[in-house]
C-alpha cells in the first residue's frame, strides 16, 4: 500500500510540472506573439508615416509617387546630398512630372527630377549609375519634348547612350534615342535607332518616324515603302492624318502637284483647321504660277496658327 501511494504521489507531480511548464511555456509564446505584433504595427507605421528611406520605399513599391516625393523632400531638408534619398526624390519627381497636365507644373517637376538625379550621380555607388543614367537621359527627353527649342536632346542622347556602355537595358531606349537625333536632325542615327525599335516592337509611329527621317535623307522610295505599310494596318485616325501630310509633302517635293493636292485635301475633310495641308495647298498654286490663290491658302492657315513659320515667311517674300 505504501508503495501504490508513493507511486501515485509522483504521478499527480509529474503531471502537475507538466501542467506548469506547460503554462508558462503557453506564457512565453504569447507574450512574444502580442510583442511581435506590436512591433510590426509600429514597423509598419513608421515605414508608411515616417520621414524614412524605409517609407520611401514601401511608397515606392507601392507605385505612391507623391507619398516617395513629399517624403523624400523632408527627408532631404536636413540630409541634402543622401544618395538613396536623392534617387528616390528625382524618380518619383519624373513621374509625377510625365503624368502632369499643366505644362509649366510639368517642367518644374522635371527640373527637380534632374537637380536630384544628377547630384545622386556625385554620390552613387558604380553599381546604380546605369539606371541613374537612363533615368537622367529620360527626363532630359521629355524635357526637351516639352520646349519650344531642342535644347536637350543632346543631354538625352548623352545620357542614354552612357546608360546603355553600362550595360542598362530597356526596350524603350532605341525609340527614345531616335526621337532624340531627330530632334538634333542627326537624321542616319536617328533611322538606324528607329529601326533597332522595330526589331523591339513594330507600332505605326515608329513607322511614320522611319519614313519622315528617310524623306529628311532624301531617300524618298525608303520613305514612301514605310508609309505604305502605314497605310494598309493602321488605324489611329491621328497617324492616318499624318501620313497623308508626309506623302503629300513628298510629292511636293517631286514636282507631282495634282497627287499632292489630293493628299492634302484628303487631310482637310477630316480636319479643315490643318494648317500645314492649307500651306502645301499654297506653296502647290505658287508652284503653279497662282499667287492670289497661293496667298489665299497661306492667310487661311494664318488665321488658325499665327506663328505658321512656313506660311509667315511666304506672305513675308509676297508683299
Amino acid at each position: 500500500m505504501k508503495l501504490w501511494g508513493l507511486h501515485n504521489r509522483k504521478v499527480v507531480k509529474r503531471k502537475g510540472e507538466f501542467v506548469k511548464k506547460f503554462f508558462i511555456f503557453f506564457l512565453t509564446v504569447l507574450t512574444i506573439s502580442v510583442v511581435l505584433f506590436f512591433v510590426q504595427r509600429l514597423v509598419t507605421s513608421k515605414i508608411h508615416n515616417g520621414n524614412s528611406i524605409f517609407s520611401m520605399r514601401a511608397n515606392w513599391k507601392e507605385y505612391n509617387y507623391r507619398a516617395c516625393y513629399d517624403i523624400s523632400s523632408e527627408y532631404l531638408y536636413n540630409r541634402p546630398f543622401n544618395c538613396t534619398a536623392l534617387t528616390y526624390h528625382g524618380y518619383s519627381a519624373f513621374y509625377l512630372a510625365v503624368s502632369q497636365n499643366d505644362l509649366s507644373q510639368a517642367q518644374a517637376m522635371l527640373d527637380e527630377s534632374i537637380i536630384s538625379l544628377r547630384t545622386a550621380i556625385q554620390y552613387a555607388k558604380k553599381s546604380s549609375l546605369s539606371q541613374l543614367y537612363y533615368m537622367l537621359g529620360k527626363a532630359y527627353f521629355y524635357k526637351n519634348l516639352q520646349s519650344a527649342y531642342y535644347y536637350y536632346a543632346d543631354l538625352a542622347v548623352e545620357y542614354l547612350t552612357k546608360s546603355r556602355t553600362l550595360g542598362y537595358k530597356s526596350d524603350d531606349i532605341p525609340e527614345l534615342l531616335g526621337l532624340s537625333y531627330a530632334s538634333l536632325g542627326m537624321t542616319m542615327e536617328s533611322i538606324s535607332a528607329f529601326t533597332e525599335a522595330l526589331l523591339v516592337k513594330e507600332s505605326d509611329i515608329l513607322l511614320l518616324s522611319i519614313a519622315e527621317q528617310y524623306k529628311n535623307a532624301g531617300q524618298i522610295q525608303a520613305a514612301q515603302q514605310y508609309l505604305y505599310r502605314i497605310s494598309q494596318s493602321c488605324k489611329d485616325e491621328q497617324i492616318i492624318l499624318k501620313n497623308h501630310l508626309l506623302q503629300g509633302e513628298i510629292y511636293l517635293d517631286l514636282g507631282r502637284y495634282e497627287e499632292a493636292e489630293n493628299e492634302f485635301n484628303l487631310i482637310l475633310e477630316k480636319n479643315e483647321n490643318s494648317t500645314d495641308a492649307l500651306y502645301g495647298l499654297g506653296v502647290i498654286y505658287e508652284n503653279q504660277g497662282d499667287l492670289v490663290k497661293a496667298r489665299s491658302e497661306w492667310r487661311k492657315a494664318l488665321r488658325i496658327q499665327s506663328n505658321h513659320p512656313g506660311a509667315l515667311k511666304k506672305m513675308a517674300d509676297y508683299k
